[in-house]
């Protein structure tokens, strides 16, 4: 799975740079959450901008991480997402659980990290 990390104003980036985010590489985003929640990292941001696709395994990737982020009193929140991804955020209510941005700079914008 291409997925691509880097560090901005004390949050972390995590690019997904695939078509698709379903069971084929859900479970290795899921592992990328943890590592990085291991390592220290507690504000994640999600840059889902290059997913055209997302099944339930998808979205449970993403929850887990929230889940596991929230435990550590940090936060994951979603940036970009296309329209047929972001229709199935609503689809599933998810919409109500994610904050979701439609640009990355906004979500970064929308966190205070001290």
């Amino acid at each position: 799975m291409k997925l691509e990390t880097q560090s901005q104003n004390g949050q972390i980036v995590v690019a997904v740079r695939e078509e698709r985010l379903d069971a084929h590489n859900s479970g290795e985003l899921k592992d990328r959450f943890l590592r990085l929640l291991e390592e220290g990292g507690r504000h994640l941001v999600v840059d889902l901008s290059s997913v055209n696709f997302i099944d339930s395994s998808g979205l449970g990737a993403l929850l887990s991480g929230y889940k596991n982020a929230s435990q550590r009193g940090g936060s994951l929140v979603l940036a970009g997402p296309q329209p047929r991804v972001r229709a199935m955020f609503e689809l599933t209510r998810l919409n109500r659980v994610f904050d979701i941005y439609p640009r990355l700079q906004e979500a970064l914008a929308s966190q205070s990290v001290g």
